[in-house]
């Protein structure tokens, strides 16, 4: 029997994990993309905390309007923005497992305009 495509991620996301993980000098943007939502947090694996987070979700992000690409480009400026103030310029970036394409790419463009380092 073949993977399903769930298996498949998460196989791919376990991976990844193995590899990549956050410092306070480097933290880790993960990615979770469902059907309705985006959401991101930098997290320092090290003390094992999330330092920013912001989703499609949010309420000062949820009012956003247009089409799910155009809302996780949003999500990944506020999220960018906060990192700022927390003092991050620089992060690891975790995908989760999915395709570097459409929203997961759209996030990541939209961090890397408000000036987030990957």
């Amino acid at each position: 029997m073949g993977l399903t495509k769930t298996e498949r991620r998460l196989r791919i996301r376990r991976r990844i994990r193995k590899i990549s993980s956050g410092t306070a000098e480097r933290p880790r943007l993960a990615v979770f993309r469902s059907n309705t939502g985006i959401y991101a947090q930098i997290i320092d694996d090290v003390a094992g905390k999330t330092i920013v987070s912001a989703s499609s979700r949010d309420k000062e992000l949820a009012k956003a309007k247009g089409t799910k690409t155009e809302v996780a480009n949003i999500v990944g400026k506020a999220l960018a923005e906060k990192a700022k103030e927390a003092g991050i310029e620089a992060v690891a970036f975790d995908r989760g497992g999915n395709l570097y394409h459409g929203r997961v790419k759209s996030l990541a463009d939209g961090a890397r305009e408000a000036g987030l380092k990957f």
